[in-house]
């Protein structure tokens, strides 16, 4: 489903961020994209929603080339890939599920619509009675869980996490990610994980990707990861 093809990218003439780096990530997979700030997987994630474009290579989602998709083409794209972040990005003074609906506002779904989808993705992550709260009456933990919400109104094909525990707790951390595989499990969708967390990666034994210094160090399908 998406097909990273001797990537490299630069900024400027000194800095190589990425330097031929492919791989594959297959519909329904859960893959964690691993290695130390600045290996270069926020990078990639951001080449993949066509934030960033590569310098050399294609990054490849359902055989679309994302780097020649026009601006106007982007949004229905980007939708396709459901996104979480370590800083959770959620609008202050809108409840709980006023952020969530408003993934849907934005790109012009009705009502009806919004109060079916809503709740059942409340209800997935575990946020059914929390509805009405204001994200200053919750946790890290719940934020992110809206965060992940959000992410799946639009039913994506894949979900992007960049480090989505970095401001959690060990708990709270192994919460969310165990939320994230079980909806890899139930829903198919693909997830890439991007995290520098040793002990979540070797607990989940899912696939391993590993960068260093914006290289491909190691592909392991075992789930094994040593700093």
């Amino acid at each position: 489903m998406i097909i990273f093809d001797r990537i490299t990218k630069r900024y400027g003439a000194d800095i190589v961020a990425l330097a031929d780096v492919s791989f594959k990530i297959e519909r329904g997979e859960f893959l964690s994209l691993v290695g130390k700030s600045g290996a270069g997987k926020s990078t990639l994630l951001k080449l993949l929603i066509g934030e960033e474009h590569p310098t050399e290579g294609k990054v490849l989602f359902r055989e679309t080339d994302v780097a020649a998709l026009k601006p106007h083409e982007l949004p229905s794209h980007r939708r396709r890939i459901g996104a979480v972040f370590q800083d959770f990005r959620l609008l202050t003074a809108r409840t709980v599920a006023e952020n969530v609906a408003f993934a849907m506002e934005v790109v012009g779904k009705r009502g009806r619509e919004i109060r079916e989808v809503v709740p059942q993705a409340l209800k997935l992550v575990g946020l059914a009675g929390h509805a009405q709260r204001f994200p200053r009456e919750l946790s890290g933990g719940e934020k992110q869980r809206v965060a992940i919400a959000r992410a799946l109104v639009h039913d994506p094909d894949c979900i992007i996490a960049d480090e989505p525990t970095g401001n959690l707790d060990p708990v709270t951390s192994w919460e969310i990610v165990r939320l994230l595989a079980r909806i890899n499990e139930l829903a198919g969708t693909a997830v890439v994980l991007a995290t520098h967390d040793k002990d979540i990666v070797n607990a989940l034994r899912k696939r391993v990707v590993v960068l260093e210094s914006g290289r491909l160090l190691r592909d392991d399908s075992e789930g094994r990861y040593a700093l």
